[in-house]
């Protein structure tokens, strides 16, 4: 069924967000709102959304100030009711920095785990009474087995999956879908000057990725594909190898 409801993309300037946001206009969805700090400024994004026909608002959103994320998404679904949410904003951080300041890594993790969490949670709270809405999470193949190259990411990842994962579970029933999107390496504004990975995607890629499985009512999604039986394979590998593994 073409997706009819709302957007908000928590996260308005994100690439994939901003990819997975069109393809939805261009299924039906009819107004958009796009969540990020500086909202006003978001002028290039509203334009491409506006061309292709959407109603755009924008909204002041901080993913970091906790405390502001029921009232926001409150005011949100009491103005457009049950949405298509796609929780695309995060931080990769800076690993090396994160090993010796601590507060570089707990940021990391604020952002990138407790922050979503919160979000989710406001969002689901919201969806429930009305036995309808999708929210879409964006997890990471750095999640599914952490490495030493980057375990400060890759363990708040590891965190989202896990939360998701088992949000998923407890959905079960309410009407309420969410769909975990697990890209590797995705070439683009986030990665700019690191080398490619194998099996990396862009945003495009991914994007098309997360529209199908909201269209055939999946629950996960790995981008490409092939990363399943990659992850597979990693959870086997030997810590002594592992530790040498690559970012």
């Amino acid at each position: 069924m073409s997706p009819v409801n709302p957007v908000l993309l928590l996260g308005g300037r994100s690439e994939i967000g901003l990819e997975v946001v069109e393809r939805l206009v261009r299924a039906g969805a009819p107004t958009v709102v796009l969540a990020a700090r500086r909202a006003g400024e978001l002028t290039r994004e509203r334009s491409r959304l506006e061309t292709l026909g959407a109603v755009v608002e924008t909204v002041e959103f901080d993913a970091d100030d906790l405390a502001t994320h029921g009232p926001l998404l409150t005011d949100v679904v009491a103005r457009h009711g049950a949405l298509d949410a796609v929780v695309a904003f995060g931080v990769l951080g800076d690993q090396a920095r994160a090993e010796t300041d601590v507060e570089h890594a707990l940021a990391v993790v604020h952002t990138d785990f407790v922050a979503q969490v919160s979000v989710v949670s406001h969002l689901v709270n919201l969806f429930r009474p009305l036995r309808s809405g999708r929210i879409v999470v964006f997890s990471s193949i750095a999640g599914a087995r952490v490495r030493r190259a980057n375990y400060v990411y890759g363990s708040a990842k590891a965190g989202l999956d896990g939360f998701a994962s088992g949000l998923t579970d407890a959905l079960a029933g309410s009407g309420v879908r969410l769909l975990l999107a697990r890209p590797g390496f995705v070439i683009g504004r986030m990665s700019a000057g690191m080398p490619p990975a194998p099996l990396s995607s862009t945003p495009a890629q991914v994007a098309d990725a997360v529209v199908a499985g909201l269209a055939a009512g999946r629950d996960v999604v790995w981008v490409p594909g092939a990363l399943r039986a990659l992850a597979a394979a990693m959870a086997v590998t030997p810590r002594a190898v592992w530790r040498r593994a690559p970012r």
